[in-house]
């Protein structure tokens, strides 16, 4: 019994890619859509999107153009090509602007820019973007359904402009260019002054301070050591309970015997 089921399993599956072959190769345009429907349906997309592009052209103006376009562009979106998707989205948008689906539209095509948004590590331009289309999206429909999902995925790009840039600042501190990662990370801190990373970033940036302090040729020993004490301060007021302080008690203690020792001599 199991083998008979499984070889007419084996018989439907050949029928039914038989026939989807022969519809692609036919000039039959109504049954290329009726199929195309049927798998988008069925959420066959990669075949639905092989019979919509061979008439998409052919129904444009017609009663059924609008469900077309946007079952196509929602066959690239499941099939995660995000540049394509969003390309056919939002020119839904702008043909269709009285549709129903327009909405969802709108938002999946800034969706998709979210989705095409690199690692925080690499260069961050489509992040910027994705931002953008997402916050267009949030101005234009201000009371959607998909208002909270777009905000949440505003956020989530805004996190990695964030770690982006408290790298780059930490990554100076590891290279032991201190100047440059205090300055990086005084641009860090007003640029994202609610960042999650701000107890990090001063740590880290009191640390850098530190460090040049410590090492300073003595002509701009006293500036330094004051500054690094002024960052250690910024930090134990902004974060007293900090996991950082037990260095940075330690490392305050340094700077400030190295104050009195540099007075002293002076």
């Amino acid at each position: 019994m199991k083998k008979l089921v499984y070889i007419l399993l084996i018989g439907l599956i050949f029928v039914s890619c038989n026939d989807f072959q022969k519809t692609l190769r036919s000039e039959d345009i109504a049954a290329k859509f009726n199929m195309g429907t049927e798998l988008f349906e069925a959420e066959k997309y990669n075949k639905a999107k092989r019979l919509f592009d061979q008439v998409l052209q052919n129904y444009r103006g017609k009663p059924q153009a609008e469900k077309l376009t946007y079952m196509h562009a929602m066959c690239s979106y499941e099939m995660r090509d995000y540049y394509i998707s969003s390309y056919h989205f939002e020119k839904f948008v702008d043909i269709y602007p009285n549709s129903e689906k327009v909405e969802e539209a709108a938002f999946l095509a800034a969706k998709g820019y979210y989705h095409n948004s690199p690692v925080y590590s690499k260069e961050q331009k489509e992040t910027v973007e994705a931002i953008e289309k997402l916050q267009l999206f949030v101005n234009a429909y201000p009371n959607s359904e998909y208002l909270e999902a777009a905000n949440k995925l505003v956020k989530d790009l805004d996190f990695k402009l964030e770690k982006k840039a408290y790298e780059v600042a930490k990554q100076y501190n590891l290279i032991r260019d201190y100047k440059a990662s205090i300055n990086t990370f005084n641009n860090f801190l007003l640029e994202f002054p609610g960042t999650s990373l701000r107890n990090e970033a001063l740590f880290y940036r009191f640390d850098s301070a530190y460090n040049l302090a410590i090492l300073s040729v003595d002509y701009l020993k006293e500036k330094r050591l004051k500054d690094a004490l002024g960052f250690y301060e910024s930090l134990k007021k902004a974060f007293p309970n900090s996991e950082f302080l037990e260095d940075g008690n330690k490392m305050k203690e340094e700077l400030q015997q190295e104050l009195n020792t540099f007075s002293t001599k002076s």
